[in-house]
């Protein structure tokens, strides 16, 4: 079965309900950081904007929990508090079926019905839920984003802890399937770590045996590095010589590594700020056509929020964004979910299991 993107219908802003709604109020910032009373907060929709009589704007580069604002040369853009600036111009209203001359579209993508009887088994996500059909859907799909999309993997360290997922995810990378890399300090440490000792944590990557004095391995990872002064002097160097951040970093793929207060090190890569790591992750995540998070609950969670749910190609298409989240818990995986994304999608797995049957499927449908 081959992909194909689900059509989307427009609102019709002819129709006469429209008719008689007036233009979007705006009001100007009047101290920096802080939004107007009764701003308008976008959400997981694409929304419509009635700048003027019978003129809708649709917010191309849209993120939940934002405010629109009215730039100079006649766009809109969402922006988040920190970054409002004396006399932007922010959309207010909180009527979303027009009223106020915001127009949310809740139904404008052709997704398939599902099908349900009033009483059903196993109508939730669980241990037991059955994914062969996920697997299948998500192969077509990372074919199709290959050629058309933007692929953003979020990982956690757990996807470098296994000998055939770190080389596996490798394989992802060299062939196409990876355009962006989001993930904190402890996937690049482990990643360094799994290039020099061959373990994580102080265990081995395929035998799992704990070595003699292997929990310095990671601190041993971080100084070499820091030593070197950076990834890719560690590369050069010769000190790192496999791995996700070698294959990434040889690849050219742009690639995020944001601090947390429980850092060890870190990385000299690594950006303390969480504000300024923020806004260099949704520099890439405002590209982004499909997102998969695989077992980082707390980033999942963040790029879900700072990922439009919709995105307009060069061709002026609207399509969906879809986000793919892999956790082994039933609760990482609704959490995402259960955020309102219109496309978000939970496989319940071991996420190194994951990556192997992801690549080996993918391997196998290009055979």
């Amino acid at each position: 079965m081959a992909f194909i993107l689900p059509d989307y219908t427009p609102p019709d802003f002819i129709l006469p309900i429209f008719a008689d709604f007036p233009p979007v109020t705006f009001a100007p910032v009047e101290k920096s950081g802080v939004a107007p009373d009764n701003y308008h907060a976008t959400s997981v929709y694409p929304e419509y904007f009635q700048i003027k009589p019978g003129e809708w704007q649709l917010i191309t580069e849209s993120r939940m929990d934002c405010v629109a604002v009215l730039e100079k040369d006649g766009s809109l853009s969402a922006k988040e508090f920190r970054n409002l600036h004396i006399g932007d111009l922010v959309a207010c209203g909180r009527r979303e079926n027009g009223e106020d001359g915001i127009f949310v579209h809740t139904t404008g993508f052709a997704f398939a019905a599902l099908m349900a009887e009033k009483f059903a088994f196993r109508s939730h996500l669980t241990r037991e839920t059955s994914f062969s059909i996920d697997y299948d859907e998500l192969y077509e799909l990372m074919n199709y984003e290959r050629e058309h999309g933007f692929i953003v993997w979020v990982l956690g360290p757990a996807v470098v802890f296994d000998h055939d997922a770190r080389n596996a995810f490798v394989k992802l990378i060299e062939n196409g399937y990876v355009h962006a890399l989001l993930a904190g300090n402890a996937l690049a440490v482990h990643d360094m770590e799994g290039s020099i000792f061959k373990t994580a944590l102080g265990q081995e990557l395929y035998s799992k045996k704990s070595v003699a004095l292997g929990h310095y391995h990671h601190l041993d990872a971080i100084n070499a590095i820091r030593r070197a002064g950076s990834i890719q002097e560690g590369i050069e160097q010769n000190i790192i010589k496999d791995g996700v951040m070698k294959a990434v970093i040889e690849k050219e793929i742009p690639y995020i590594l944001a601090g947390s207060i429980r850092d060890d090190g870190p990385l000299p890569e690594v950006i303390a700020d969480v504000y300024a790591a923020q806004d260099k992750m949704r520099s890439l995540t405002r590209h982004a056509t499909t997102v998969i998070a695989l077992a980082t609950q707390l980033h999942a969670i963040a790029v879900g929020n700072m990922s439009p749910s919709y995105h307009l190609t060069a061709q002026g298409q609207v399509r969906p964004v879809y986000f793919y989240s892999v956790d082994m818990s039933e609760f990482a995986v609704s959490k995402l979910v259960n955020r309102g994304s219109l496309t978000a999608r939970s496989i319940l797995t071991n996420v190194q299991d994951f990556i192997v049957t992801v690549e080996r499927g993918l391997r196998k449908r290009k055979d």
